[in-house]
């Protein structure tokens, strides 16, 4: 699954390989990884009928990731690094999609970069984001809240047990909805596995459309246990925002167990609208650290919308 994000997440996340990558190259100076997994799996619910109900229950949502990581010595103090990553799915026609590819400098003070990345929320809404079917809806309010965002500057630093993380996003006028966009957050790990995380973003969401967001974060992990809650309000335009997650793990040998409940809600005008209300609850069971197999099945609790079964097994490479 997922962990909690702890200090040192974020810095190794931009210098560091998987836990199955396989180093093709290391000497003293330089090193390159390769990883990825291969992901067979399923969905069942009657939302993939479409809009006249005719359709098929069953989806196939099969995909396969590739990742490359390097990095190299410049001075005693300074490292470069790099990431690509891409997605190929299969539906209908085959697509190939870049999810990461940035690159930047390790440094004491800490690591800056830049590319299609995650943004500085994700330390915190990771918190949460925690299930390998369902989940990660309730607090992204804002675009500029979110993973994988093009033209991202990116800072994060590691103090100790505390991490800061600061980024900008330069407008790239694609299809009418990336603006520029500013966000910091922070977080500090407590030894006795307590972490408090707190975060805020600001730009647009489209033209000429102001967006803000706040978010809150907290997790608890002991021995087999884990448990999360994040909280997040804003504004989008003339609508208020709010969203919050909770989700809890429990691990047992070869098994885990998972449950989220996602909720946000607009307001305009005094109007209220629910965007997202679900529970999930998922299975994993890991024969070893390659291979996996999960379950989960989603809980709808708005009006008209339909219950959804994820089935999969997942090879790590």
């Amino acid at each position: 699954m997922k962990k909690a994000v702890l200090a040192s997440a974020i810095l190794a996340s931009l210098v560091a390989g998987t836990a199955n990558a396989a180093t093709v190259y290391e000497d003293d100076s330089k090193s390159l990884s390769i990883g990825g997994r291969a992901e067979a799996r399923f969905n069942i619910s009657d939302a993939n009928k479409g809009d006249d109900g005719t359709g098929n229950a069953f989806k196939d949502k099969s995909r396969a990731r590739i990742n490359l990581k390097g990095k190299a010595k410049i001075t005693d103090d300074v490292t470069a690094f790099g990431k690509y990553e891409a997605e190929i799915s299969d539906d209908k026609e085959t697509t190939i999609t870049s999810r990461y590819v940035y690159a930047g400098f390790d440094t004491q003070a800490g690591a800056f970069s830049y590319g299609k990345q995650d943004s500085a929320q994700v330390m915190l809404t990771d918190y949460t984001d925690i299930l390998a079917t369902f989940g990660g809806d309730g607090v992204d309010l804002v675009d500029g809240n979110k993973d994988k965002r093009e033209n991202n500057f990116l800072y994060a630093g590691e103090f100790n047990n505390f991490t800061v993380a600061a980024n900008y996003i330069a407008e790239n006028n694609k299809d009418e909805k990336d603006s520029d966009s500013y966000g910091i957050a922070a977080q500090y790990a407590f030894p006795f596995g307590l972490s408090l995380g707190a975060g805020y973003v600001n730009g647009q969401n489209g033209p000429d459309v102001d967006a803000s967001q706040y978010n809150l974060a907290v997790s608890y992990e002991f021995s087999n246990f884990y448990a999360a809650a994040t909280y997040a309000s804003g504004e989008n335009g003339d609508t208020d925002l709010t969203g919050y997650e909770l989700a809890t793990a429990f691990k047992m040998d070869k098994f885990i167990a998972q449950a989220a409940y996602n909720f946000k809600q607009l307001d305009n005008a005094g109007v209220k609208t629910d965007d997202e209300d679900y529970f999930a609850l998922e299975g994993i069971y890991k024969f070893n650290k390659n291979l996996r197999t999960y379950a989960g099945y989603k809980f709808q609790q708005l009006d008209g919308a339909d219950d959804e079964l994820q089935v999969g097994i997942r090879y790590d490479f």
